[in-house]
């Protein structure tokens, strides 16, 4: 029991956010150098294969989609959460990632994001049939 108790209690003072669910996420709008399209560049060690490819949409009301390609595309929409002056990307999966920016490089799931102009073509493709609520960048 006392293990549990301290490991609560490690948990508690390491930051780490946690959320069960989604429909009771307040969505956060973001500064305007956070919104816009978001793409690693090269290989990521967080990634499946060197030729794989993350890309983060980000709306300024707040909305959001993860989208990793390599040999099909898993895309999964999220809103923006903001947590004790930090803004976190919370997925409907209740992936809980924090956002991170330095300079211009976005650090997010232990990637290096860097802003582009517009999403892969089939990251496009998947927004042009699952729309998310707001507009995008």
């Amino acid at each position: 029991m006392k293990k549990i108790a301290i490991a609560g209690v490690l948990l508690a003072l390491t930051g780490c956010v946690q959320v069960d669910n989604y429909q009771a996420v307040i969505k956060h709008p973001v500064p305007s150098n956070l919104a816009g399209y978001w793409q690693s560049k090269g290989p990521q060690s967080r990634m499946v294969s060197p030729e794989a490819i993350a890309t983060l949409v980000v709306t300024e009301e707040g909305d959001t989609l993860d989208c990793r390609q390599w040999q099909r595309v898993v895309a999964v929409p999220g809103k923006i959460m903001l947590h004790s002056d930090s803004y976190y990307n919370v997925t409907r999966k209740l992936d809980v990632y924090p956002l991170e920016r330095e300079g211009t490089t976005l650090e997010y799931d232990g990637m290096a994001l860097q802003k582009v102009d517009r999403p892969t073509v089939e990251c496009a493709d998947y927004l042009s049939k699952n729309p998310l609520e707001s507009k995008l960048p």
